[in-house]
């Protein structure tokens, strides 16, 4: 048979079948119950709800949902509105998957760069968005979203628009030179050996739980990767440092107590003095 022939034969029986032509439906109410059921999941996940191998079928009905895209884990995961309850600063987590009212981890940076007082350094980023920013940063910059300025070793990042980012680098350049808290500690290695055994002294001079605690401050200063980096230093488990700073966080501190219960000196009841035989009725 010719080709055309065959195209026309073809086409008469799938116009005569037309259930068989049709594509199938996927319903979007699918994804609604499943991200309600476990408040985030991932694209392999949607697929499997939907029925579907089709990525451009999954991304489509995320659409229609108008599913969030979280910032961390490479926009991996997805949630709905309905469950997003964002903090002062527009975030939120599940699980250790952030989420941002701004959208993407680029568009998250850009955000607080530009709503910063005093713009921002990458480490200050990474700590506030718990990822790390710098790609995104550099994309930003080279696509003129934001600009970047060399202050005290590091680069600043500033807004666009010149009168803010005067204001930005001048209440930065206040900052830096206004004594206040240390900046995060360097890697152990890049370290003076004198100031690195003064900090190790120092830290053995605490009890466990400030340790703990100090670790955890210093992780947070040093934004992504601040745990390895502390523990390495002092010679502690990284999730003790973890810990510490989810406590100084999560405000999961006792501050009216330094000792833990039952610490301390023995309390001690002044004895009477036991009265003479003579002095007895």
């Amino acid at each position: 048979m010719a080709r055309s022939a065959r195209f026309w034969h073809n086409y008469g029986n799938d116009s005569r079948n037309g259930a068989r032509m049709r594509p199938a439906e996927f319903s979007a109410d699918a994804i609604v119950t499943l991200l309600r059921k476990q408040t985030i999941a991932s694209l392999p996940e949607v697929m499997a709800a939907l029925g579907t191998r089709a990525r451009r079928t999954a991304f489509r009905k995320l659409k229609d949902v108008a599913a969030r895209t979280s910032y961390s884990h490479r926009g991996r995961y997805y949630t709905l509105d309905e469950l997003v309850d964002f903090d002062a600063r527009g975030l939120w987590a599940f699980g250790g998957v952030r989420f941002s009212r701004a959208g993407t981890l680029i568009a998250t940076a850009e955000s607080f760069v530009n709503q910063a007082q005093a713009g921002h350094f990458g480490e200050e980023l990474d700590n506030l968005l718990h990822v790390g920013v710098q790609d995104a940063l550099r994309k930003l910059v080279r696509d003129r979203r934001l600009t970047r300025h060399q202050l005290a070793g590091q680069f600043l990042y500033c807004a666009t628009d010149p009168a803010h980012q005067a204001l930005q680098l001048r209440a930065r350049r206040l900052s830096l030179a206004t004594p206040g808290l240390v900046r995060p500690l360097p890697d152990a290695e890049l370290m003076p050996a004198e100031l690195r055994a003064a900090i190790v002294l120092f830290a053995s001079l605490l009890d466990e739980r400030q340790r703990r605690l100090f670790a955890g401050l210093e992780s947070l200063k040093c934004g992504w990767g601040g745990d390895r980096r502390v523990a390495t230093l002092l010679g502690i488990d990284p999730s003790t440092v973890a810990t510490g700073g989810r406590e100084l966080v999560e405000h999961d501190v006792e501050v009216d107590r330094v000792r833990r219960a039952g610490g301390g000196r023995k309390s001690t009841e002044k004895k009477r003095r036991k009265s003479s035989p003579a002095s007895k009725p």
